[in-house]
């Protein structure tokens, strides 16, 4: 005879699942989808982070102006933007879909932003006072900051941008 040596064989009993929760797929779905927007809204907010992270060192760059030179500075500093450039589009790869006008959008203003490095300072002028509220005051006294070769900005630049400014 097969069986529990001692003669008791208890057969094999289900309480059941009525001490597990009854979850259907929809449920699980619902709960992962919140989860996925939740990520997504930390994912954004690391990118703002990291955005602010970076505008930060070029404040400690200029705030460290005044007492190490400029080719240290740069030493320092240098390829800061090609890293945050790396990251960013690294980051990408995390966006699931992106609406093609918002990216051409993005991409001109960028282009724009970069173009304006190369006006002669008196082109620049000329271009905030026509397009003064397509940047930032900042973002264009930031133009202001970088040595393109071949332009010359005037000791008084500063004060020449921010009185066109000035006027919004």
């Amino acid at each position: 005879m097969l069986g529990n040596a001692s003669g008791k064989h208890k057969g094999h009993h289900h309480a059941g699942t009525s001490s597990v929760p009854s979850r259907n797929l929809a449920s699980f779905a619902g709960e992962y989808r919140k989860l996925a927007i939740d990520c997504l809204k930390v994912l954004r907010v690391e990118m703002q982070l990291e955005t602010i992270f970076h505008m930060q060192i070029t404040q400690r760059d200029e705030e460290m102006a005044p007492f190490v030179a400029g080719v240290k500075r740069n030493y320092i500093f240098g390829g800061i933007c090609s890293i945050a450039a790396n990251a960013f589009m690294k980051a990408l790869a995390a966006i699931p879909s992106i609406d093609s006008e918002t990216v051409q959008q993005r991409l001109d203003r960028v282009h724009t932003y970069y173009e304006l490095l190369n006006m002669p300072f008196e082109a620049l002028l000329a271009f905030i006072t026509e397009h003064e509220n397509l940047f930032t005051a900042t973002e264009y006294t930031n133009l202001l900051k970088v040595q393109v070769p071949g332009r010359e900005i005037p000791a008084d630049a500063r004060d020449r941008l921010s009185e066109i400014l000035s006027h919004r």
